[in-house]
């Protein structure tokens, strides 16, 4: 199997497990004289089923992410904490140029001349430029990180 599709795998079976979650609770309780919806244990002992081997698939991407070479990056673990520092990035850069333009100020602006004017404290031209080139290297990176998945295989 490859690791793509242990990565979709894994995806089904947490949204399995999420469906199964809500099932035992609307079938957790009933009123008195009633049939329950559904058999609540029956429904407990199936999402264990799923969590088990959703336990095992995480181990598994675990395991290959950690083994698997990307290219000018390193493993597969360290370009998955690359992209996810690089978004965080992406986002600070992009509040940042966003509350330095105005663009977060609630409120109407200024409505008299007279009124203090609000000035940025940071380059707003130079931060979007900045975070497009964030967002360029997160493209580049998620392209090498989709083809590292559909070309390793799973390890056990």
């Amino acid at each position: 199997m490859k690791l793509a599709e242990a990565l979709a795998e894994r995806a089904a079976a947490v949204r399995q497990v999420e469906q199964l979650r809500s099932r035992v609770k609307g079938s957790a309780r009933y009123q008195e004289g009633d049939e329950p919806p559904e058999d609540a244990a029956a429904l407990l002992a199936e999402a264990g089923e799923v969590l088990t081997r959703l336990e095992t698939l995480i181990r598994r991407v675990n395991l290959t992410n950690a083994t698997v070479a990307v290219e000018g990056v390193g493993t597969l673990t360290d370009a998955l904490a690359r992209r996810d520092v690089l978004r965080l990035r992406h986002s600070v850069l992009t509040d940042a140029a966003d509350a330095a333009a105005g663009r977060d100020h609630h409120g109407p602006g200024r409505q008299l001349r007279s009124e203090l004017r609000m000035l940025a404290a940071l380059p707003v031209a130079g931060l979007r430029a900045e975070a497009d080139a964030v967002a360029k290297e997160i493209r580049h990176l998620d392209l090498r990180i989709q083809q590292a998945n559909w070309e390793a295989d799973l390890l056990d």
